[in-house]
């Protein structure tokens, strides 16, 4: 049985901390309104700054099952809502010819478009939940407008029409939750549907709380040291600026090695933990690292 919705955006946000999430102020009240109001959440902003967690965190908190659809080019209603499954129909078919008691065609094929030769996929899977889900699809702006305008379908009457069935109608109302890492405009109409939240790179002081939380036995002078050169670095212009869980696992790997410091030496030798392109670990060896070094060097 699912939880029930928290009644304040405060006792919502302490939830979304329990459940090792750390809002700010409008993420909690976004997802409190969503939750209270049915409505979808539309969540933009750069890689990595916990809007996929974001989803986790509210299943953990509604105490739901989460059903993700992760987006990607290309991706159609088949791989998104259903299929059927052609080779156990094709066995259904055979098996039909073989039947000494003659079955005719229409016979067989009002069986093979039956629910058992259907393929539930992520879209499906929400809608015929008998518990309510939280339902994440995640990079909806690696898709086209046409995918946009079968999913616009889907949010306003959480219905799926099949041709051989049927519609099928939500038996429970899932909360969803949309993520874009803004590398293209998303249509008006999909937009009007959702409410919005912009997450950016969190504050230092905000990081450090998150770092914290998830590290919390490394040194506390190391833990603000490693979120002050993480905002040096995402202050470059790189491919891909560190995300908020390369922090943390950056923080993880100097309480392994048990680093006493961040010096030059061992920035460099744990840099690829935060920086995942060729040229940017150039680019932050020379500016960031030399800096490390200079800091070391003076009196």
């Amino acid at each position: 049985m699912a939880a029930a919705t928290p009644e304040t955006v405060a006792a919502f946000g302490d939830g979304l901390r329990g459940a090792g999430y750390l809002p700010g102020e409008s993420t909690a009240l976004v997802a409190f309104l969503a939750a209270k109001l049915g409505k979808p959440i539309l969540v933009e902003g750069p890689a990595g700054v916990g809007k996929t967690e974001l989803a986790k965190a509210l299943a953990k908190v509604l105490d739901r099952r989460l059903v993700r659809l992760q987006c990607y080019e290309g991706l159609d209603e088949a791989k998104a809502l259903y299929e059927w499954n052609y080779r156990k129909q094709l066995l259904r078919i055979q098996a039909g010819q073989a039947d000494p008691t003659g079955a005719t065609w229409d016979d067989v094929h009002d069986d093979i478009f039956g629910e058992e030769f259907l393929l539930s996929r992520p879209l499906m899977d929400a809608i015929t939940s008998e518990l309510p889900i939280v339902l994440l699809i995640d990079e909806i702006d690696k898709t086209d407008q046409e995918f946009e305008a079968m999913l616009l379908e889907v949010l306003s009457d959480f219905q799926i029409s099949i041709p051989e069935l049927g519609r099928v109608e939500a038996r429970t109302h899932p909360l969803v939750l949309l993520t874009s890492n803004n590398s293209r405009e998303l249509t008006e109409a999909l937009k009007r549907r959702c409410l919005y939240l912009w997450l950016d790179y969190p504050a230092l002081e905000h990081e450090l709380e998150i770092v914290r939380l998830h590290v919390p036995d490394l040194d506390a002078t190391i833990t603000r040291r490693l979120v002050e050169i993480v905002g040096m670095v995402r202050d470059l212009d790189l491919k891909k600026p560190p995300s908020i869980a390369e922090s943390i696992d950056w923080a993880r790997a100097l309480l392994l090695l048990g680093a006493q410091d961040i010096d030059e030496a061992i920035f460099r030798e744990t840099l690829s933990v935060i920086v995942k392109h060729r040229t940017d670990l150039d680019i932050v060896a020379e500016r960031v690292g030399v800096k490390l070094g200079q800091g070391a060097a003076a009196p």
